[in-house]
């Protein structure tokens, strides 16, 4: 979605589905995002349904027609699936292609193996930061949790001092760094630039996982001290392999669509002419669709090959791939349809009238928006889909670096401080044998951490660029 779409979808709905005032509007977005908190917490019902009702409640509240408010909806979903639907699908392929071939473990395997004792967060922060770039947070965790818990238990690590870093590499990746669902919907919702956002995100990720990773860890050691549980080592997937592919070979994979993404944005830089035959190669090469795609392909060689895979276990491969992200496909698609409805509602016009009279800096009140949804619905990929929604018209007149910050505001915030209604939280509680208390002290604070941390930067970073 170029910044020119944006400028068009804002001037199609100038005329909003309601007419309605502010004080209407900002009371049935209150109350749309109630009916889905209370969905979701109260009746646990899916994110999917819980947003799509929500949303026509959102236009009811707002009094908008239910056939326009409908349209709103569906034309909302489709338009972000289409727009991220197969960057996710080729990310969760590349996922799952790292974890069955064994690569995940033989990067694990290499590092692990060259670390010393007083390097150990260090190094696991480097880990889960490479395996978090191109895999979903929860399949990141299924992945390092054995590593994690035998480096502890093995070392006589505090599970804390080892587990902690591992967490905020996966979780600072999931917020902050596409191709992650979350960053992927704002950036489209936005109209931001993939390439600069992901530069951005990388540039502020990097000083906030060592804070909220090997630094916070040192107190999350003192605070929780507990032992490795041995009923949570599960069978790693390379044991089941006579061979797998070389650390190299795997490393370089993984890189290669944030290497060709980032490549096209120093083009885009440097070059500065549309019709420049270098830029608009890479312009393709660059494109997201076409990064991920070409590490899919030169997986399927690097990775599941020494690995013994034949055809038809790849075929099977990519379909296991596909199949988990289904519901995630359709939470993402509800949370583009609910952030449509609150546009076309006028809710946007309202947040850019607010953000004028109040005069808060853009960047922060997407920040304070996202933090809380997340803190109602306890979904990172919920709170950032409707933050982007309602600070999308802000995005407009912004440049491009800026509007790459706003992206990373709303990521940043949909972070903040996990508890009971995050799967995440119940999660790491069960993986690491915590009771509730112990995960508020240590997963809980590290995520307001990287919120905090990442958010300050962000600002920090506008005033500088």
């Amino acid at each position: 979605m170029t910044r020119l779409s944006v400028e068009m979808l804002a001037a199609d709905t100038v005329e909003p589905i309601t007419s309605a005032g502010h004080a209407q509007l900002g009371i049935a977005v209150l109350l749309g995002i109630a009916v889905i908190v209370l969905l979701i917490t109260k009746f646990k019902l899916h994110a999917f349904l819980a947003l799509t009702i929500g949303s026509l409640a959102l236009g009811a509240f707002a009094g908008a027609p239910l056939d326009k408010v409908i349209t709103s909806f569906t034309s909302g979903l489709g338009s972000t699936v289409s727009g991220v639907g197969v960057l996710i699908a080729l990310g969760a392929i590349l996922g799952k292609m790292l974890a069955d071939s064994g690569g995940a473990d033989q990067i694990v395997d290499t590092i692990l193996g060259k670390a010393s004792k007083r390097s150990m967060p260090w190094t696991m922060v480097l880990i889960a930061s490479v395996i978090g770039l191109p895999l979903f947070f929860e399949v990141g965790i299924v992945l390092l949790i054995p590593v994690v818990l035998m480096v502890a238990k093995r070392g006589n690590y505090s599970l804390m001092r080892i587990g902690i870093p591992a967490l905020a590499g996966l979780s600072v990746m999931h917020g902050l760094v596409p191709p992650h669902p979350g960053p992927l919907v704002a950036i489209d919702a936005l109209g931001a630039n993939l390439g600069v956002t992901l530069a951005l995100g990388v540039l502020i990720a990097i000083p906030t996982v060592v804070i909220a990773g090997p630094v916070f860890s040192k107190f999350a050691a003192r605070w929780v001290d507990v032992p490795a549980p041995d009923r949570m080592i599960p069978q790693r997937a390379s044991e089941d392999l006579e061979k797998r592919p070389g650390f190299g070979a795997t490393l370089a994979t993984i890189l290669l669509p944030v290497v060709l993404m980032l490549v096209k944005a120093l083009v885009d830089i440097i070059v500065d002419d549309p019709d420049a035959l270098v830029q608009r190669t890479f312009d393709v090469i660059g494109n997201p669709l076409i990064a991920l795609l070409a590490a899919v392909l030169v997986g399927i060689f690097t990775l599941l090959r020494p690995a013994g895979f034949g055809k038809e276990r790849v075929s099977g491969l990519v379909e296991k791939g596909l199949a988990p992200i289904a519901g995630i496909l359709l939470i993402v698609g509800a949370g583009g349809g609910f952030k449509q409805t609150l546009i076309d509602s006028g809710v946007g016009q309202m947040v850019l009238d607010i953000s004028e009279d109040w005069s808060i800096p853009a960047l922060l009140l997407a920040w304070l928006i996202a933090v809380a949804i997340r803190l109602a619905t306890g979904s990172a990929t919920v709170a950032t889909v409707s933050a982007a929604g309602l600070v999308a018209p802000l995005a407009a007149d912004m440049s491009t670096t800026h509007a790459a910050l706003l992206v990373l505001a709303i990521g940043a915030g949909s972070l903040f401080f996990s508890h009971v209604n995050d799967a995440g939280f119940w999660l790491v509680k069960e993986y690491f044998g915590l009771n509730v208390g112990q995960t508020i002290k240590t997963w809980s604070i590290m995520e307001t951490i990287i919120s905090v941390v990442a958010g300050a930067l962000v600002l920090l970073v506008s005033l500088i660029v």
